[in-house]
């Protein structure tokens, strides 16, 4: 019989998109806090070399003495690796520079797409209980996404309102089908996240629609808007639900999370509310 005590093992989602400056970064890191403020423990990989989600949830150079590289290519425990952050209820696995030279250090290593899957379930990880693992992917189809798709169960892309937003995303759904059928069959696209909206603008309204028309229900209800706050948060190393928790990319942040909360039921019930 399953043991009813334990606690199911953590929900893995990647947050990816080979085009840069789509808000990758910025939905991971405000996915992170709007799922921990719904009552989830997560913990956010960053698994790009700029180390961008670091620096957004204020983890400086300095502090970064072990990083996901070590969990990589040195089997780091998972307990030297991550940080506590300032947001209550999330966790980070930092980067920096180091990973740069990821793609050639994996090049000869016999398990190098499955390096992450195997350091995010080893079973130091157990005691953390984590609900959620949200993995930052590079803005790249390279050897470190690749193994980010097959270590989680999910992919969350964002997807900028803009012209050219469908022609990245055939290439990122064609690396999916290729890692579903040879590594990690189980692996779905976890939804379409629309991002950098200007209701204003004619065009973004159209993108929207084109993209709503193609992949219909894949595309999450919440829009996250083009808003100041949004872009003068990482500045202040803070998520935008911290830094102006009333402003109108807050508000969209925490509805994109509590639509995937309510897919996965990871809203706390009753019982742990009160309790």
């Amino acid at each position: 019989m399953p043991d009813q005590s334990r606690k199911p093992a953590p929900r893995i989602i990647s947050v990816a998109n080979q085009k840069g400056g789509v808000g990758k970064t910025t939905t991971a890191i405000n996915l992170s806090a709007g799922l921990a403020e719904l009552g989830s423990r997560v913990l956010l990989i960053d698994l790009d070399p700029q180390g961008n989600a670091s620096t957004g949830l204020g983890i400086g150079a300095a502090q970064r003495q072990r990083t996901t590289y070590d969990l990589l290519f040195d089997e780091a425990p998972l307990g030297d690796v991550i940080l506590q952050t300032a947001t209550p209820g999330v966790m980070i696995a930092p980067s920096n520079s180091d990973l740069s030279s990821a793609d050639m250090e994996l090049v000869s290593n016999e398990r190098r797409s499955f390096l992450l899957h195997d350091a995010l379930r080893q079973p130091a990880m157990e005691p953390f209980g984590f609900d959620v693992i949200l993995i930052d992917c590079p803005p790249s189809l390279s050897l470190l996404t690749v193994n980010a798709l097959i270590a989680c169960h999910s992919v969350l892309v964002p997807l900028q309102a803009e012209f050219f937003a469908l022609e990245g995303l055939s290439q990122l759904m064609l690396t999916i089908r290729e890692i579903r059928q040879t590594a990690n069959p189980d692996l779905r696209i976890e939804g379409i996240a629309m991002t950098m909206s200007d209701s204003r603008n004619r065009l973004s309204q159209q993108v929207e629609a084109d993209v709503r028309a193609a992949l219909g229900d894949l595309v999450f209800k919440t829009v996250i808007p083009r808003a100041v706050r949004i872009s003068e948060a990482p500045s202040f190393a803070l998520p935008v639900l911290t830094y102006d928790s009333s402003s109108r990319g807050a508000m969209a942040y925490r509805a994109l999370s509590a639509e995937l909360a309510a897919r996965h039921q990871l809203l706390p019930t009753k019982a742990e509310v009160h309790g």
